[in-house]
């Protein structure tokens, strides 16, 4: 009864630690949250996107008077001959002037035909197309850590392959060198068994500094080394079929969505260049005090129309009209790429999956011709060689299978990044994401008050960036 309860407690404490291991492994989806978190790029071009929204309050500014305070002093010299009863030793006779005025002018657009208006709305498009752009990038985050995370694993498995590798091939030159001493083998056999033990030691170095590299590009990739990398989760679903997938791609990708936004702030910005042709009608009141204490004011209306620019305006306009045919191509040479990508994305996870079944079996030949020739070679019917050549078969059978399951594995994320689907969203990690329309809302009216600017610090406080 005593060995039964030290049985039973030396279990119960091997089970609490693989539980407490099994608890502070990293998971994939802990990889990608971090990544999410620490990287460098979406702060970027988050930064961009907020950048891209101070484009609207630009414009909005636009639309609203301009009052300026002005303060000017002006000195005036002048010399002027004198009549001929004043006039002075040199003849000549100087006055002097110092003209002091403070005053405040305001003037406003009353109506331009729409170009302000115009702009407005093409810098709203604009910040639509930073954000699919930012969206992309969110992608390539995701999908660089997924990579980086299978890509230690699968080093770290082959490093362990290497390393039952060597302690196969030492046994087998300790064979070789039993042999050798009773007279059943030649020196040939025990040096080839030496020289394969010292191959299979540099392919081992070799495995260890893959996954040095590994390890890097984890590090880069998601924010910090790897410790202890859990199991990898079921691959997710993505489409029935490649055309369901290219259905998706084309209507949520978000380089299309960013390319579409695209054409519709080019042909916008036609219109701008249209409008600008025409007149405008604006609006000034200038107040003012001079040194002398005399007020004055003023209001009054311009229209203006540009009769002769040189050609500025009709190049301007040609121009516009270049780029909206320019963005209306690269709306359809994007879909012809996300269409490619996501083929290209279908077929490597098809690709992988062959390969996953010819492995399976190529695993198992091998597995057996080893076993049957190693078991040979006991008899003498085999050479060391043939028992050498034997486990390196087996070796690189199992190398491949672990290589073409990562394949597939990542591949199954690929065809989702290439559907425009591999978010934190979509993947429900369960974090609170970025706002992108936190920032722009607090901007878009061109704040410039106090309580607006205490708003817009509350906003940059709550996404990290005061």
């Amino acid at each position: 009864m005593r060995k039964i309860r030290l049985w039973a407690v030396a279990t119960c404490s091997a089970l609490a630690v693989m539980a407490s291991s099994a608890a502070q492994a990293e998971t994939l989806a802990d990889a990608l949250i971090s990544a999410y978190r620490s990287s460098n790029l979406l702060e970027q071009n988050r930064a961009l996107l907020r950048a891209t929204d101070e484009d609207v309050a630009v414009a909005v500014a636009a639309l609203r008077p301009v009052v300026q305070f002005v303060a000017q002093s002006t000195y005036s010299f002048q010399r002027v001959h004198a009549d001929a009863t004043l006039v002075t030793p040199a003849g000549r006779s100087n006055v002097e002037n110092l003209n002091s005025s403070v005053g405040l002018t305001a003037s406003m657009t009353l109506y331009d035909f729409g170009r302000n208006a115009l702009a407005v709305e093409a810098a709203k498009e604009t910040v639509l197309a930073t954000r699919e752009a930012l969206v992309q990038v969110e992608q390539n985050v995701l999908l660089d850590a997924v990579n980086a995370y299978v890509q230690v694993q699968l080093a770290q498995s082959i490093v362990n392959l290497r390393r039952n590798n060597l302690g196969l091939i030492d046994q087998e030159l300790q064979a070789a060198q039993d042999r050798f001493d009773v007279g059943e083998v030649t020196r040939t056999d025990v040096s080839q068994a030496q020289a394969a033990l010292a191959a299979s030691r540099s392919d081992l170095t070799s495995a260890e500094g893959d996954l040095v590299v590994a390890r890097e590009a984890y590090k880069a990739a998601v924010g910090h080394y790897p410790v202890d990398l859990a199991p990898r989760p079921a691959a997710p679903r993505t489409a029935a079929t490649v055309e369901a997938a290219r259905q998706v791609a084309l209507r949520a990708h978000p380089q299309v969505r960013q390319a579409q936004r695209q054409v519709a702030a080019a042909d916008l910005n036609v219109a701008r260049a249209k409008a600008a042709m025409r007149p405008s009608i604006s609006a000034e009141a200038n107040v003012g005090l001079d040194d002398e204490g005399q007020e004055s004011a003023s209001v009054g209306l311009s229209l203006r129309h540009t009769l002769y620019a040189g050609g500025e305006l009709s190049a301007l306009y040609r121009q516009t009209l270049a780029n909206r045919d320019a963005q209306k191509a690269n709306l359809l040479q994007t879909g012809v790429n996300v269409a490619q990508n996501v083929g290209i994305a279908w077929s490597t996870v098809e690709v992988a999956s062959a390969a996953i079944a010819a492995g399976d079996e190529e695993v198992r030949a091998a597995r057996t011709a080893f076993e049957g020739v190693r078991e040979e070679a006991t008899l003498g019917a085999r050479t060391t060689l043939d028992v050498l050549n034997a486990e390196q078969d087996l070796l690189n059978a199992q190398a491949d299978r672990l290589t073409a399951e990562a394949q597939r594995y990542v591949g199954m994320y690929q065809v989702l990044a290439s559907m425009g689907l591999l978010t934190v969203e979509h993947l429900n990690l369960g974090i609170p994401t970025y706002d992108p329309a936190a920032y722009y809302n607090a901007v878009k009216n061109a704040p410039a008050t106090s309580s607006q600017g205490k708003r817009l610090d509350r906003v940059l406080k709550s996404i990290g960036r005061n």
